[in-house]
């Protein structure tokens, strides 16, 4: 986990309450993964480095309690908010015993069930703070606000998440296959331009002087005025936030 952009793992069999979990999740600017039953969900997380799973307890074959001992015993540090029908005390606690962080009972509000992932989100070793800010501009990410030399400036989701991420890095280059991985999911083809219309969409609207910079060939930065190379500043290079394989196809962004 990074401390940036939460990346979401949803395990639940109900394929109709999964789609409204992903919906809910995704309208809060997180990316997030589906997977419909407990053996998907630990082939999942032993490719992915997720931040946050939530885990339907009561799953079928493989038991949701089964999931959680696996995850919390392989350690790779991703925190787990338990879903299950029942909300007695002793089913809160041996949920937690098991290594969940959180327990939430069935039927939830959404609204709620965000604010537990958020927090489960910030739960690690260097916390993003609450505002990133750089040169003039500055991200209140519980707030989703943006705003520039007193400037407020509306994003899109995809926009806002590929801009906390850069912000969350401190100048680091951040590659394109990190921003799919953080801001985008599993479902998005690895040679979309998508990245590229984010960043290009994401200067314009963020105005003079530029403030991300592209480094060819390896991925994007935070960077202003001097630092940020005048060809950088209006099109893309050619292969600048090509996909793994080094090209680029047009699709849309997401």
């Amino acid at each position: 986990m990074k401390g940036e952009a939460v990346r979401v793992l949803v395990v639940e069999d109900d394929r109709d309450l999964a789609d409204v979990i992903a919906r809910g999740l995704r309208q809060d600017a997180l990316a997030v993964d589906l997977a419909g039953d407990g053996a998907e969900a630990l082939d999942k997380a032993a490719v992915t480095a997720y931040d946050v799973v939530v885990l339907d307890r009561d799953l079928p074959e493989l038991h949701g309690d089964d999931v959680c001992r696996e995850l919390t015993a392989r350690g790779s540090g991703e925190r787990i908010l338990m879903l299950t029908a029942s909300g007695t005390l002793d089913d809160r606690v041996a949920g937690l015993s098991l290594g969940a962080d959180d327990y939430l009972a069935k039927p939830f509000a959404m609204k709620e069930l965000v604010a537990r992932v958020r927090a489960l989100g910030r739960r690690v070793p260097a916390v993003v703070p609450p505002k990133l800010t750089f040169d003039d501009l500055e991200v209140d990410v519980p707030a989703r606000r943006v705003v520039r030399a007193d400037r407020e400036i509306n994003l899109t989701r995809k926009e806002f998440g590929v801009l906390e991420v850069l912000m969350a890095a401190g100048g680091r280059v951040v590659s394109a296959e990190e921003l799919l991985e953080k801001v985008w999911d599993e479902n998005t083809d690895p040679f979309t331009n998508a990245i590229r219309i984010a960043v290009m969409t994401l200067r314009r609207k963020l105005g003079e002087p530029a403030v991300i910079d592209t480094v060819v060939g390896v991925g994007y930065r935070m960077a202003v005025g001097a630092d940020a190379s005048p060809e950088d500043q209006g099109s893309e290079p050619e292969d600048a936030d090509a996909g793994a394989g080094g090209r680029r196809v047009e699709a849309p962004a997401t």
